[in-house]
């Protein structure tokens, strides 16, 4: 075992047209005999400060089945509200760390300490395939550190000899058997333990399945190695559509539904101008791009990238909580400047971001009218807006806008007539107890419903014109217990516009 002690102060900080990153010097392996093994050890301290990504090379020689790594870092006490250390970790082949690159064979942030790869096997969250000849990286992800450093400890192991076979992957199919031009639910972001979850893709699709889902999305955290694993999950009765949660250090964004095996990179902060280029990459590969929790609170979590790239966005994600409310409210200020400058509009989803028990899949879930019960077909529906959020299954909507002359418009549409045209708006509700409905428009809530009956079905009907209401959408909402805040969301649509 050689041993190395590494300190990010004695080395120079390099800017790649990214996320500053960070390149230590090599870690060196010679040569050895079939069924042997070898081990380095190094350890270094990250300052306060430290890059996004630090990477340590590794001169890997001919010869190699297997490569692991293992790691560990200090966690020293800090002051209340003070984040403490936190080190993400991943691995780069020898073909490179270039942002955007073919080099990334897997990531695991914090969620394990340590990881192999062989051609026929890996620990979830990296990619099998050969252990090849040249310098691999593993990257280290500072992802907060403590204001007395973050020291840590890698250990690298190769065991030599003859790979295995590698298997050929197989991908769950983009059609399952549908109804035809109907209402199909699914949840789009969830986790499974190829990243941070704790639930197996089997446990995920039968929770799906009891939830009355039709369709979900694979959405793990910086890594695509979860797509071939999720063909045994699909059927007739449940679509599965494959993407990532591309999480980088200034929000979040799920790639919804894009082709079996891609990668999206994550290593760039909004001030690097690379958000572009990445959600163009999402979109050749067939997906579409939602940033998620727009307005949570974790560290990294916040959306900085602004929506003119979004194809839908994540206002509720998970149990309903005062971050979505404003997620909510941000949503619905860009509706209102898109109806007021007549530019195209941002449709809203929701998905339960379900990582492990107690998490709830299917709640909230987005119901979405689509030509039947594909990949293309949901997307393009998702795409349009028209579809709406519930909290269950147990919540079905219907909602339309009527015109003077028998005009007809649902969600995601737009009811065509003369600004003074009396238009009807009705709401039918079903699975909803003591819920109140809410019809939002430009000028804000216009019309607040009395409580639905212990039945939770319902009609509600309102009246106005495109010149008092250039959209309407609808809201139900829990009771609350006190005070002018209104209750949380039992479900939400997307809107309908008025006029021409």
């Amino acid at each position: 075992m050689c041993e190395d002690e590494r300190h990010i102060g004695r080395r120079t900080l390099v800017v790649t047209g990214a996320a500053a990153a960070l390149t230590l010097g090599s870690v060196t392996f010679a040569s050895a005999a079939d069924g042997e093994t070898r081990t380095r050890t190094i350890r270094g301290t990250l300052p306060t400060g430290s890059p996004d990504f630090v990477y340590v090379p590794v001169e890997v020689p001919s010869g190699v089945r297997e490569i692991k790594v293992a790691y560990t870092y200090d966690r020293p006490a800090v002051p209340a509200g003070t984040p403490g250390n936190a080190l993400d970790i991943g691995i780069f082949d020898e073909r490179g760390t270039e942002l955007g690159g073919e080099g990334f064979r897997g990531w695991s942030g914090g969620a394990r300490t340590e990881f192999f790869i062989r051609a026929d096997d890996a620990t979830p969250g990296y990619l099998p395939g050969p252990v090849r000849e040249g310098t691999w990286s593993i990257a280290l992800g500072p992802y907060t550190v403590a204001p007395q450093g973050l020291s840590y400890e890698l250990t690298i192991t190769l065991t030599y000899g003859e790979p295995g076979e590698a298997a050929r992957p197989v991908y769950p199919p983009e059609r399952a058997r549908g109804r035809g031009r109907a209402w199909y639910r699914g949840d789009c972001h969830l986790h499974s333990w190829y990243s941070d979850g704790r639930r197996t893709p089997a446990e995920i699709g039968a929770l799906a399945r009891a939830a009355g889902l039709d369709f979900i999305n694979t959405s793990e955290h910086n890594t695509h190695a979860a797509h071939a694993h999720w063909a045994d999950v699909a059927g007739d009765d449940l679509l599965v559509m494959l993407g990532e949660e591309v999480t980088t250090r200034n929000g979040h964004v799920v790639a919804l539904g894009t082709d079996p095996g891609t990668f999206v990179d994550w290593r760039y902060r909004a001030r690097d101008n690379r958000f572009g280029r990445f959600a163009r990459r999402i979109r050749r590969a067939g997906g579409l791009v939602v940033p998620a929790h727009p307005h949570a609170t974790c560290v990294g979590c916040g959306w900085r990238f602004g929506f003119g790239e979004a194809d839908a966005v994540e206002v509720w994600n998970g149990p309903y909580t005062p971050d979505d409310e404003v997620a909510l409210a941000d949503w619905d200020s860009t509706l209102v400047a898109s109806a007021r400058e007549g530019r195209d509009w941002i449709p809203a989803m929701g998905n339960s971001d379900a990582h492990r028990d107690p998490d709830v899949v299917g709640s909230p879930q987005t119901v979405v009218l689509a030509d039947d019960l594909t990949r293309e077909a949901i997307q393009e529906g998702i795409r349009a807006g028209r579809s709406y959020i519930a909290e269950s299954a147990k919540v079905s909507l219907d909602f339309t806008a009527v015109g003077g002359k028998g005009e007809h418009a649902g969600i995601g549409g737009r009811l065509r007539a003369a600004a003074d045209t009396p238009v009807t708006v009705r709401l039918a509700v079903t699975g909803a107890p003591r819920c109140t409905v809410r019809f939002v428009t430009d000028q804000g809530v216009l019309f607040t419903s009395a409580p639905l009956p212990v039945s939770g079905s319902g009609v509600v009907e309102w009246r106005t014109t495109p010149a008092y209401a250039a959209y309407v959408r609808a809201e139900l909402r829990h009771e609350t217990a006190a005070g002018p805040l209104p209750g949380a969301l039992a479900a939400l649509t997307n809107p309908i516009f008025l006029g021409r």
